[in-house]
């Protein structure tokens, strides 16, 4: 499925080493290298984002793309938001909102109930973003250690049926 934002932006779930994708996913990493040492970064690999249980979403304008997000499907029964960026240029115009949108559709749509987000104290407009979303602050999940540099929240989804 194909979500459009503007005229021309287009947001739908692609190969992360798709034209472009690779570089953005770069440049995410060197962003969060840049706010937290290797023990509080999370990355999922280019290899890891093609793993059957992730769903990767990239939004584009005039075919360049600009922000992704992935959902990744937990053995548990949850879905976890990971790999959420918006390139710099792009910021402040929703595409953010709108990608986390689409992975919770995505969630729901695959019979999921509940998200989870793990992301750095230091990303306060992403905080901002998923706090407006509905989001609140929950313990940590999965294989996440308790870290002061990390910020774990869950929202619960509407039923589908």
């Amino acid at each position: 499925m194909t979500s459009s934002l503007g005229t021309s932006d287009v947001i739908r779930m692609e190969n992360p080493r798709a034209d472009g994708v690779r570089e953005l996913i770069s440049t995410l990493d060197n962003y969060l290298s840049a706010l937290y040492p290797p023990t509080s970064n999370h990355f999922l690999d280019l290899e890891q984002l093609t793993r059957p249980e992730i769903r990767f979403f990239v939004a584009r304008r005039a075919g360049a793309p600009l922000a992704c997000g992935a959902l990744r499907i937990d053995a548990a029964g949850y879905g976890e938001v990971k790999r959420m960026y918006v390139a710099p240029a792009a910021r402040g115009q929703g595409l953010g909102r709108a990608i986390l949108a689409r992975i919770e559709e995505q969630a729901a749509r695959e019979g999921l109930q509940l998200m989870r987000i793990e992301t750095g104290v230091r990303q306060e407009e992403a905080i901002a973003l998923y706090r407006s979303c509905g989001y609140r602050d929950c313990g940590p999940f999965g294989d996440y250690p308790p870290d002061p540099l990390s910020r774990f929240m869950e929202k619960r989804l509407a039923s589908q049926a």
